[in-house]
């Protein structure tokens, strides 16, 4: 049964919103595997050991369905941990074939941790995989089905050598341990995922078809903006090659797509700022296309969105869906811990919305949901314990 535009962009907006749940500061993360499996293109997450990397890169690849392949990646690993054994049976024969089933050759969904620590075997290798999606290893040749490969390092390379493969992996994130103020939602994520069940999944066809939607989009209407914004980040000192220029289209046309939209608009041009290479880059052009940006929003990848922009726009559908979500979790009457629990995070929903938004410049539904804040919040108001007012 085939598969509307519509109903793929819903699920696979149901299945991230399931992935990036208990995950505290690694909700845009989960997004951009997601952009970048759409895209066709790779994510290289930088950041140190033990935030969560692996684990996000996990759980979505189950909602994103499809088979999975994991490395961590040493200075001694062979090519045959990654590629597969040497057929024996064919070596005798005098054939050179590689017995690649279960390994990354036949992955949908790539995470290889530490990937610049592979050796110049491993690393031309890949280069024909993520490239061409081609596997040549001896008299082997095979089309390999990768979607998106996700390299991780504590650091961006050095060597040139090292740069220009890094350089394969369009887009770019760079992750930091949990703020102090957010230890608590930490502690409390993470010990919500020991005693999980499945999460909500999609299947590779919804993926497909926004795929599909994504090489068809027609750019002609939102291309002068991007040409204004690559500019803007010239002019600036932020210089991205002519590939990554162009290749920032299909990761412009990938978010319309997840975004429901069939043709991108201004709305859809933030993946831009994770093109850039280094963090302190990103961070300039967040700042210089300040303006360009404001006008980011994206339902399926809300966290990714603001995180690039900054945007009031992004901003209001992030604090939207948190709002609901947590509405539609309210605890059962009798248990007043939980509900106690329950209206605080509320409160601090509420307490989020006044902060970044005057009365008179919050979007409608932002208003209506503030409303709804405020009404579940007045049992408590009436009983003397603190609440947000209305």
């Amino acid at each position: 049964m085939s598969v509307s535009f519509e109903a793929a962009a819903s699920a696979v907006r149901d299945a991230l919103t399931d992935a990036g749940r208990g995950l505290v500061e690694r909700e845009a993360m989960v997004e951009l595997v997601a952009l970048s499996a759409v895209a066709g293109e790779h994510l290289l997450v930088i950041g140190p050991p033990g935030t969560a990397k692996s684990e996000a890169v996990r759980r979505t690849s189950r909602a994103l369905g499809g088979s999975y392949f994991e490395y961590l990646l040493g200075r001694f690993t062979e090519p045959s941990e990654l590629f597969g054994p040497v057929d024996l049976r064919k070596l005798r024969e005098g054939l050179v074939e590689t017995e690649t089933s279960g390994m990354l050759p036949e992955a949908e969904v790539a995470f290889l941790d530490e990937v610049f620590l592979g050796s110049t075997a491993i690393l031309n290798t890949l280069l024909g995989i993520l490239n061409e999606r081609t596997f040549r290893r001896g008299h082997t040749r095979m089309r390999c089905p990768l979607r998106v490969c996700v390299g991780a390092s504590n650091a961006l390379p050095e060597d040139d050598s090292l740069a220009a493969f890094a350089d394969r992996f369009l887009a770019r994130i760079f992750v930091e341990p949990v703020p102090d103020p957010r230890l608590e939602e930490l502690l409390a994520g993470g010990a919500s995922l020991w005693g999980e069940g499945e999460a909500r999944s999609t299947s590779l066809a919804s993926l497909d078809v926004l795929a599909q939607a994504a090489r068809e989009a027609d750019l002609s209407a939102v291309r002068p903006h991007l040409a204004h914004a690559l500019r803007t980040l010239r002019s600036a000192g932020i210089g991205l090659s002519d590939r990554r220029a162009v290749k920032v289209q299909k990761l412009i046309a990938s978010a319309a797509a997840l975004a429901g939209r069939s043709v991108p608009t201004t709305a859809d041009l933030w993946p831009l700022v994770y093109a850039v290479p280094t963090k302190e880059a990103q961070a300039l052009a967040r700042d210089v296309l300040r303006d360009l940006l404001a006008a980011s929003e994206n339902p399926a990848l809300a966290a990714a969105a603001l995180e690039a922009s900054a945007g009031p726009r992004a901003r209001a559908q992030r604090i939207a869906t948190a709002g609901k979500l947590l509405l539609s979790e309210r605890p059962a009457q009798g248990d007043s811990e939980a509900l106690a629990a329950w209206r605080l995070k509320l409160e601090g929903v509420a307490r989020e919305m006044d902060a970044g938004f005057s009365p008179e410049a919050m979007p409608e539904d932002l208003k209506a949901l503030r409303a709804q804040v405020s009404a579940a919040l007045v049992p408590e108001a009436s009983m003397g314990a603190p609440g947000v007012a209305a």
